[in-house]
């Protein structure tokens, strides 16, 4: 699904206030919360999409970030504010800030949080692109070393046999309150129960191979699809491909940056790439056809104006670099900067006939060209 807009995501406009924006995500969170819609795969979407919306929205932050450069903020990033990568229990756990500290869906006040999943750790890659395969997208294989799923329990922490027990100290819940005296009253605030970790339970009798934890170190080869028109810098996040979480808990992701190769024949500027084409003197003079490169390998031919002058520009509409899926629309262009190339060294003929045509009226330049010349000079001087 293509990313909207946050404010349109969540039906206000730019100017709201942080109390308009939790009113309206809670309404929209209440309308497609996956209790209210199982198995309906449209509105889990939904449901993330307006998480998503504000996650970025209620910090004061990476509002500003988005105002100000929009999903390109942080430097261009493909995933700026790590938003599309969370998960269901990221999602609920923001809904004590919304909700009261209730991440139930039973009316959102009388409930208890969700038992939480142990989540693996992010894994970070780093990724060197030529400008080819910039072009057209490419999938990459790395041999990653990770946490995987323990091979004797098969993730679950436990030896054959044995059994969870509820853990006593959360009783179940996942979760410990705690009460305390402040200057405004008693406050009641929440946190992650210490003995079992978030989940509520205990392993009575743990795996001998990974003490209890689930995971050992292992290998793993990962296949990564890199979209066309990334660029140096960007982030692409591959959920659930970093380490294993504890217990059969979830897999963390991997996070590719990425880095681009020079390139030989183009330059880049966003998604224009730019090629100078070195003319020969005859060609400019006289006109002709003279082909060009293009980023997918092959040769395009583009017509030569008769007359043309060293610094002219051609723009070929659609033959630069696709935008991200997401992030824009189209290819750019590729920009033509032609030049003249002047030998250095002339043959006796050769030399006779420059003589020859230097004082040809059409060689020493109208008045024109020369006032456009000079006013170029006295540009680049002031």
């Amino acid at each position: 699904m293509a990313k909207r807009d946050y404010y349109e995501v969540l039906g206000v406009g730019k100017g709201a206030t942080e109390d308009e924006i939790k009113k309206a995500y809670r309404k929209i969170a209440i309308q497609y919360h996956p209790d209210r819609n199982p198995g309906n795969k449209e509105a889990e979407e939904k449901f993330k999409e307006a998480a998503e919306a504000y996650d970025v929205l209620h910090d004061p932050k990476k509002r500003q970030q988005y105002d100000q450069f929009g999903f390109n903020a942080q430097g261009g990033g493909f995933d700026p504010f790590g938003a599309s990568s969370m998960n269901m229990d990221d999602i609920f756990s923001m809904f004590g800030d919304i909700f009261g500290g209730h991440a139930g869906f039973g009316g959102f006040g009388g409930g208890s949080r969700r038992p939480q999943k142990h989540r693996g750790s992010d894994l970070r890659l780093k990724v060197r692109l030529s400008l080819n395969e910039i072009s057209q997208g490419v999938t990459k294989k790395f041999k990653v070393r990770k946490d995987i799923p323990c091979s004797h329990c098969h993730g679950s922490g436990a030896e054959a046999g044995s059994s969870d027990e509820i853990c006593q100290t959360c009783h179940g819940s996942g979760v410990i309150t705690h009460t305390t005296q402040s200057i405004f009253g008693m406050m009641q605030t929440q946190g992650t129960c210490p003995t079992c970790g978030g989940s509520g339970h205990v392993i009575k009798d743990k795996c001998k191979h990974c003490g209890g934890s689930g995971v050992e170190k292992g290998e793993e080869v990962v296949e990564i699809n890199i979209p066309a028109g990334v660029a140096e810098g960007m982030v692409v996040n591959v959920p659930g491909k970093g380490n294993a979480g504890h217990n059969n808990g979830i897999n963390g992701d991997i996070q590719v940056f990425i880095e681009e190769e020079e390139n030989d024949t183009f330059i880049r500027d966003e998604n224009d790439l730019i090629y100078n084409l070195l003319l020969d003197f005859p060609t400019a003079a006289l006109g002709g056809e003279v082909e060009i490169p293009t980023i997918e390998g092959t040769k395009l031919k583009i017509k030569i104006e008769n007359g043309t002058q060293p610094g002219k520009t051609m723009r070929l509409r659609g033959k630069g670099l696709p935008a991200v899926q997401g992030y824009g629309n189209g290819r750019g262009d590729l920009v033509v900067n032609v030049s003249v190339y002047v030998p250095k060294t002339l043959s006796r003929e050769e030399k006779e006939m420059m003589v020859h045509l230097k004082e040809s009226d059409n060689f020493k330049g109208d008045s024109d060209t020369k006032r456009s010349i000079f006013q170029k000079f006295k540009n680049y001087f002031n």
